[in-house]
């Protein structure tokens, strides 16, 4: 693995590989294999914009090819801060065929934030809209390549049919150099051979400079995470998916979500926004079949259905992330005409989810049971030992697709795995006598982050 990445010990890898957990596929050649496989099939709708598979690969081929004559190397780290749009998973993509690992960066981050990242990846790269919602983001870049020795390359998203202010190719006094996103268009060459154990991306632990904490997952583990999480909803070639919430989330991107839709040959439609106002129409239109959501939100859409009076028939499946209150769940089924599954995801790994056959009661009160069956969950008292079910601990998780360590971070590894390797997330969680896990908050001093 990438140097400051925690692997897994090597009697957890055979287990992993024997499982069938782990296939030695990387996300990229999964994205050719898909684009094989489902090629004159809708992968991506946004707006008025519809990409077919075959179309979605071989632009992050020409892309990666771009980015390779930009200087763009295997193992380089490059912060990924997009809304929701198709360059957002073509750019991810094409990074990881290169070699490079897009590091997912939330919309909201400013400079503080953007450049601590910027500093503990060592990144190299950064693509953001030249501005968005009228922050400046190319400003902000040139400012953090001002302060240090990593970032050089800036690659500026522009909407369809507009240009950058910048104008295009341009360097600045730290020679940092600035390139229009859509400028990377070349032939490819050959494909590069990599393997399926390295980093394949990052994700991000907590919400202030000061608490980010970077999370490695790579391509086997968060390939089985997304494959096993879209067989669980039984996602198929008919499936609608709606990314609604920022598809830098791992929630939105990997449980199953994007990833996932997009491995079954399903459609990805892409919302900048979750506002009801934008996403009950396009349920209506795109005949959406899933979507992700937090509890705030669905609250929004439930409230504004009567107004906006969209036909969500199409609707099977509404995943909720969290702690939902009960008179939320249980209003989902009867005013939006879909089944409800309860979520709890960790970008550090840890996926549970309620089963489509699960009672009522079970969905409205947890959230469900661990994704996988070599998933180990252990409840904790304060003196670390496993409490009964029922009572309330810190939840503690291990398992194919939750990290080992935090990248670079040795210190706070030390306080946030056990010695036995398991992740103490922070949480406060109690288990049911059915193996469901209950969420009831977090500790006062949480150990892990909380980006999902």
């Amino acid at each position: 693995m990438l140097s400051g990445c925690t692997p897994w010990p090597e009697e957890f890898v055979d287990r992993y590989w024997m499982a069938g957990h782990w296939r030695g596929y990387t996300l990229d050649s999964l994205l050719r294999d898909w684009a094989r496989a489902y090629g004159s099939r809708t992968a991506l709708v946004h707006g008025a914009t519809r990409i077919t598979y075959a179309q979605l690969n071989r632009r992050v081929d020409r892309m990666a090819a771009g980015l390779r004559l930009r200087g763009m190397r295997p193992g380089q780290r490059v912060v990924v801060q997009l809304p929701n749009v198709p360059e957002f998973v073509s750019t991810v993509f094409a990074l990881m065929r290169v070699g490079a690992v897009p590091v997912f960066c939330p919309l909201s981050f400013r400079a503080p934030e953007v450049s601590h990242l910027v500093r503990v990846t060592e990144a190299v790269g950064y693509v953001a809209p030249s501005t968005y919602q009228s922050f400046d983001h190319t400003a902000m870049a040139a400012g953090i390549a001002a302060q240090g020795p990593f970032l050089r390359r800036v690659f500026t998203y522009e909407p369809p049919g507009t240009s950058s202010p910048y104008g295009g190719f341009s360097t600045d006094v730290s020679s940092c150099h600035y390139f229009p996103l859509n400028s990377l268009d070349s032939p490819p060459g050959p494909a590069l051979v990599q393997s399926s154990g390295e980093v394949a991306l990052f994700l991000l632990s907590g919400r202030t400079a000061e608490t980010l904490m970077v999370i490695p997952r790579t391509h086997n583990d968060y390939a089985y995470q997304a494959r096993a999480a879209a067989e669980l909803v039984s996602l198929t070639e008919n499936d609608v998916y709606l990314a609604a919430l920022p598809a830098e989330s791992n929630f939105a991107f990997g449980c199953p979500g994007i990833l996932g839709a997009l491995s079954v040959g399903g459609t990805v439609v892409l919302a900048e926004t979750p506002e009801p106002a934008e996403c009950l129409p396009l349920i209506e239109r795109e005949r959406i079949t899933v979507t992700s959501l937090d509890s705030d939100v669905a609250q929004s859409w439930i409230d504004q259905l009567p107004v906006k009076r969209a036909d969500l028939s199409s609707l099977r499946l509404l995943q909720i992330h969290g702690e939902a209150p009960l008179a939320i769940a249980e209003r989902i089924g009867p005013e939006l005409g879909c089944r409800l599954q309860r979520v709890f995801a960790r970008g550090e790994g840890l996926l549970a989810l309620t089963r489509p056959g699960d009672p009522d009661e079970t969905v409205f009160t947890t959230q469900g049971r661990p994704l996988s069956p070599d998933d180990e969950i252990r409840i904790v008292g304060a003196d670390g030992k496993d409490v009964p079910d029922g009572e309330p601990g810190e939840l503690l998780a291990r398992g194919p697709y939750t990290l080992r360590g935090y990248y670079r971070a040795p210190q706070h590894n030390a306080r946030a795995f056990t010695a036995d390797g398991f992740l103490r997330t922070g949480v406060l969680a109690r288990r049911t006598e059915d193996g469901n896990l209950v969420v009831a908050g977090r500790l006062a001093e949480q150990v892990a982050g909380g980006l999902s």
